[in-house]
This record gives C-alpha cells, structure tokens and sequence, in this order.
C-alpha cells in the first residue's frame, strides 16, 4: 500500500515538472517570437512600480518598520484603542495592524502582519487574524485611480460612502465575523502584557534596518509587477486567435488583466466592464497573491488561508453589488 502511494507520488511530480517545463518553454518563445510587445508589456510594469508603487508605499514601510522597532504602536493607535480594542477585543499590536492596513492598503497589510509576528508583539493566530481582512487596496488608490477610471470621478457624497462601505465596510465585518467565530477563543486581547519588557532599538539602528528592509520589500514587488504584466501577451494573443472583434477583444484582455495584475487590467478595461471590476477588487489578481507571499514567506503564515478568505471576501462583494445594482447604477 505504501509503495502504491510513492509510486503515485512520484509520478505526479514527475507530471508538475513536465506540465513546469512546458510552460516556462512555452513562455520563453513567446517572448522571443513577440519581442516588441513583451517589452513594452514589461515597461508599463517597470514604469507602475517606479512612478506609483514607491513614491507611495516606500515611505509607509519605512515608517512602519521604524515604529514597530522602536516598540511604538501602543502610542501611534491610543486615539483610537478604546473603538478597535473594544469592538475587536485585540492588543494594540493588532490594531495597529488593523489600521495601517486599511489606510495604506495592499501589500502594507501583510508586509505589517509579518513584521508584527517577527518582532513576537503578536502570535501567530493574530497574524493570520489580520491577514485574512485587512490587506486590502488602499483607499487613496480606490478614490485616486479606481472609482475615476470606472467614470465614477463626480459622484455624490452619499454614493462615494456607498462604494466605500463595499471596498471596505465588508472587510471590516468579515473581521468582526471572523473575531467572535474562528478566533474567538485563539485570540488573548491582553497578549500585550508578554511583550512590554521588549527591547527597544535606537532610532538609528531601526532607520538603517527599516531602510534594508523595505528596499528588498520593494524590490520584489517590482520584479512581480514586471513580470505579470508581461504576461499580459497571453490574453492578447489568445484574442487574436479566438479572432475577436476590437471591443470583445479589449473585454477580454481587460478582464485577464485584471486577474494576473490588477491595475494594468483596470486601465485596458476603462469604464467597459464596472461591475467586474468592483467584484475583482477584492480578490486582487495573481500578482497580488504572489507579492502577498513575497511578505510572509519569511514566516510560518498560510498564503492558502490568505486566498481563501479573499476567495469568500469577493463572494460577499458580489452579493454586495447585486443586491444594490439600482444604487450604484444610477446616474
């Protein structure tokens, strides 16, 4: 029976490394028989990551590196400690976590969880707690360059609550949800007290070691960026073999766009498919998913229970939306 299953074993990864093979083969030729277009492809990701993702997100991991080195996350979240800490019974760590996720958004979310778990000012329960909904796109990204490229720019203030309460009121109660079911009683909201004789580092060693940090942070994220908007020659060409015409061509390539990286699918997309996008948002394509695992793979956290419960966050969004298609679909 047990030579059964290794033969078995065996031969499955022997298939994972043909079915490998051929599609880093596949790929390559791709690339060699379409040279212009996956290098303009590969640009457009350089020129993302180096005109949006770091002037934006750069600062904020330094930032955050140095607070949570210097032991200061009590002090940064006390205005708000006594809503959060009382409505989600979690430590100041947590909240902290909990706040610069949502307001500097993706990756920060998760690039904080693990630093927070690495630094033991949270457990490893509390980690995967704040995982599971607040690594989030950011608001500035949503109101900035979402909601107008959607043609939603001039909106009411009513309707703008309307797609925010969506993008992030439904994170925020699947938290709750997740807190008092999952995480009721794996969760210690005084776990705080094991960790306040933590050594404190200088403002000059946590500098140096959040600037080392977030670079390499960085980095990755860029070589992600580029690398999945090069693939964006797939759904291209997999449109002019279907011999699709000029708008259905555009859908299409918009909507895998959207699934490999996020933003470069939205601008192909424009305000052709709204819905989708509003639905996708969630989720965040693969790059997401892989940029995500760029921050937690130095820690022992489950990228698959991150896909999972963004899988259930964008099931709830589309609910969300088609319940209220008549708000938002108004002029």
């Amino acid at each position: 029976m047990k030579l059964k299953f290794y033969i078995n074993k065996l031969a499955c990864k022997r298939w994972q490394r043909l079915i490998y093979t051929l599609l880093a083969f596949g790929l390559t030729a791709v690339i060699l028989l379409f040279p212009a277009d996956c290098l303009s492809l590969a640009l457009n990701g350089l020129n993302l990551w180096f005109g949006k993702m770091i002037p934006t997100l750069f600062p904020f991991m330094v930032l955050s590196g140095i607070i949570i080195r210097m032991n200061l996350t009590s002090s940064f979240v006390r205005i708000l400690k006594p809503v959060l800490g009382r409505l989600f019974q979690v430590n100041d760590s947590c909240i902290y976590g909990m706040v610069i996720g949502f307001l500097c958004g993706f990756p920060m979310g998760a690039h904080v969880a693990a630093q927070l778990y690495n630094q033991k000012q949270i457990s490893h329960k509390e980690a995967s707690f704040l995982l599971a909904f607040c690594n989030n796109i950011g608001p500035v990204y949503f109101l900035s360059f979402v909601l107008p490229t959607l043609s939603f720019g001039e909106i009411s203030p009513g309707k703008k609550f309307f797609f925010l309460a969506g993008m992030y009121g439904l994170p925020l109660l699947y938290g709750l949800f997740l807190r008092y079911t999952v995480y009721r009683r794996t969760i210690d909201p005084d776990s705080h007290k094991y960790c306040s004789g933590q050594r404190i580092t200088s403002l000059a060693k946590a500098l140096d070691e959040s600037v080392f940090s977030s670079l390499t942070s960085i980095a990755r994220l860029g070589g992600y960026m580029i690398f999945f908007n090069l693939l964006f020659i797939l759904p291209a060409l997999a449109s002019k073999i279907l011999h699709l015409d000029s708008q259905a061509s555009h859908i299409f390539m918009g909507s895998a766009g959207c699934l490999l990286e996020i933003t470069g699918g939205i601008g192909i997309l424009g305000d052709q498919a709204p819905f989708f996008v509003l639905c996708i948002l969630p989720f965040g394509g693969l790059s997401c998913i892989a940029q995500t695992y760029s921050m937690i793979k130095n820690t022992n956290l489950s990228v698959t229970e991150y896909v999972m419960h963004k899988m259930i966050l964008t099931a709830i969004t589309v609910f969300y939306y088609l319940l209220t298609a008549k708000i938002w679909l108004l002029p």
